[in-house]
């Protein structure tokens, strides 16, 4: 952050292709600092997003109280806490080379902060939700010009975002990535589940706040989110990772979906209550929950919601440099048209002689193009059905594939979906794919009157887009759904008709938007599908170089990469001197 403004952003991830990498972020901060053109000895500043103290203090009463069932775990993490975290202003002096002044912030202010300083707000509301930070495991908020103050909190180990964590792990996926897939999976399923979890997992009060039981949880103590207890009151024990997903497994995701949209929606209407606002600012891993943020929007009592981008504990590196920036040092808010965050286009980008030393580095055939031309000719190939890698400018910030490193296909073909599940993108094929939309005809196609750039709002497709169904397809449940055509975009049209969006505006992504706009001066359709460019089990890519190589490893059938254009076809063969799933962490 340089004068309060975002200047650069970047997950180590995306640089060492390990999927989460929670090492430290040389790679980043190298590209961060290059991107400004300065030496950590140009920096004022450095923040870290946690209070390391405190959480440490947590880690040890929770131990302390479970004693001595908790052993095993802390002897795990003992010994790290003690070697580094501890002492987090050595260790990030020691890599950053730096001798300045290192400052903290609390976990959910930094969240906190990342919510309200980029949005486009002078006063706002702000609730953040996520598994924990030091104590607190969401927390409600007010900002207002220049300053923000956390007003309420709710401590561990009482958490929504653990609660959600368990039924990830109790369904089989991995916890703290495969969150997503639950919130996938839930338009499948019944709700059979939701009275079972409210009589028995958690006493939700009617202003948000709630206990977990925890006889049915194993996160204080063991090294698993659920116990033995858990398995009895569902009348199983957890599905195997990788096993077939049953009917079960769908019924628990809505379930749980279900109770967590409730938690979010009590706790807006009491943000709203305690702060008086009519803007409300969203951050922490639950607010990538955007079905959830779909109702708070729809239902909430909130003229206006804003949501960080990068929501998780990457954007907590962001809010510790606006507290830094406006509370620290003094920094005035400065307005903008739209918001702070530059549409997420913060990562690393590449020169037209770069794309091309690394294309011919590979031996790789291209056609080097125009902007309109190559627009224009990437709109016919969607047009006829081909699936487009797209990498073009800079590399978004966040988890979200916003166009700049995306994979694209029609949405019109019922068999979209299928096509880039199981044969680009190698995964389930129950998983929804996203629509981008031009901005100005966002309310053409779905049902929200608002702009939704970050992909974080869920809304429902237009009622004259929507395919009724028949008879025996009603009597369809479960899986047997899934290939369904429900609307005339049945690519990006999940089974309950309805959409994770993004809307388009050429102030951000100026191509991006052409190429939607291009697409549907051919076919009178103006949506694109948009999913991240990677593989299951890897980061989205930031290279041109793994551009090419996850273009050559699945059935893509085009690759834009900056103004070259290649096509599979052309392409020298591709081996592999291992099998490359093999060495990618699948959950």
């Amino acid at each position: 952050m340089r004068n309060g403004e975002v200047f650069a952003a970047a997950q180590e991830e995306r640089f060492t292709r390990k999927k989460g990498d929670a090492d430290f972020p040389t790679h980043a901060v190298e590209y961060c600092l290059g991107e400004a053109g300065i030496t950590p000895d140009d920096l004022d500043y450095v923040g870290f997003y946690d209070k390391p103290l405190l959480k440490f203090e947590r880690i040890l009463e929770t131990y302390f109280g479970v004693v001595p069932s908790g052993f095993k775990s802390f002897l795990m993490a003992g010994p790290l806490w003690i070697k580094d975290k501890l002492y987090m202003d050595r260790q990030l002096r020691r890599e950053l080379g730096f001798d300045g002044p290192v400052l903290y912030a609390e976990h959910h202010e930094s969240h906190a902060a990342s919510a309200y300083y980029p949005s486009p707000f002078d006063d706002a509301a702000i609730l953040t939700m996520d598994g924990v930070g030091e104590w607190a495991t969401a927390s409600i908020g007010r900002g207002h010009g220049s300053d923000i103050e956390i007003l309420k909190e709710l401590h561990w180990p009482d958490s929504i975002g653990l609660l959600y964590s368990a039924f990830t792990y109790y369904t089989g996926f991995k916890v703290n990535s495969g969150e997503y897939k639950v919130m996938g999976l839930a338009p499948y399923g019944e709700p059979r589940f939701v009275q079972t979890i409210l009589d028995h997992l958690i006493d939700l009060r009617d202003d948000g706040s709630f206990r977990l039981d925890q006889q049915y949880f194993n996160y204080l103590s063991g090294l698993t989110m659920t116990s033995r207890a858990f398995d009895k009151l569902f009348g199983a024990p957890r599905r195997s990772p990788e096993s077939p997903i049953t009917q079960r497994e769908m019924d628990l995701a809505r379930s749980v979906q279900d109770v967590c949209e409730e938690v979010m929606l009590r706790m807006a209407r009491t943000a709203k209550e305690v702060t008086g606002s009519s803007n409300l600012c969203l951050a922490g891993g639950v607010a990538l929950n955007c079905v959830g943020n779909g109702r708070i929007l729809r239902e909430g009592p909130f003229d206006q919601v804003w949501i960080q981008p990068a929501a998780g504990d990457a954007g907590g590196a962001l809010g510790v440099a606006s507290l830094i920036w406006h509370r620290h040092c003094g920094g005035e808010r400065e307005k903008t048209d739209r918001d702070g965050m530059k549409g997420a286009y913060l990562g690393p980008e590449f020169s037209p002689d770069q794309i091309r030393a690394t294309l011919d580095g590979f031996g790789a055939p291209y056609r080097e193009l125009d902007r309109d031309s190559l627009v224009s000719e990437a709109a016919e190939l969607l047009a006829s059905e081909k699936v487009l890698g797209w990498f073009n400018g800079r590399m978004e910030f966040g988890p979200r594939a916003l166009g700049s490193r995306s994979i694209v296909g029609d949405p019109r073909s019922p068999k979209m979906q299928k096509v880039m599940n199981l044969k680009i993108k190698y995964r389930e094929s129950f998983r929804p794919f996203a629509p981008s939309v031009a901005y100005d005809r966002v309310s053409d196609y779905f049902e929200i009157d608002r702009e939704s750039p970050y992909m974080l709002l869920v809304a429902p497709v237009s009622e004259e887009r929507r395919i009724p169904l028949d008879e025996e397809q009603k009597a369809l449940f479960g899986i047997e759904q899934l290939n369904i055509p429900r609307s005339d975009i049945p690519a990006v049209t999940h089974v309950n008709y309805s959409a994770r969006v993004q809307s388009v505006h050429p102030a951000d992504n100026p191509d991006y938007y052409a190429l939607i706009k291009a697409f549907e001066e051919r076919t009178g359709c103006g949506v694109v599908v948009n999913t991240s460019f990677n593989v299951r089990g890897e980061p989205i890519v930031c290279t041109p170089a793994d551009a090419y190589t996850c273009f050559m490893r699945t059935e893509m059938d085009h690759l834009v990469v900056g103004p070259f254009l290649l096509d599979k076809t052309a392409q020298p063969e591709w081996v592999e001197e291992t099998d490359w799933r093999e060495q990618i962490e699948l959950d």
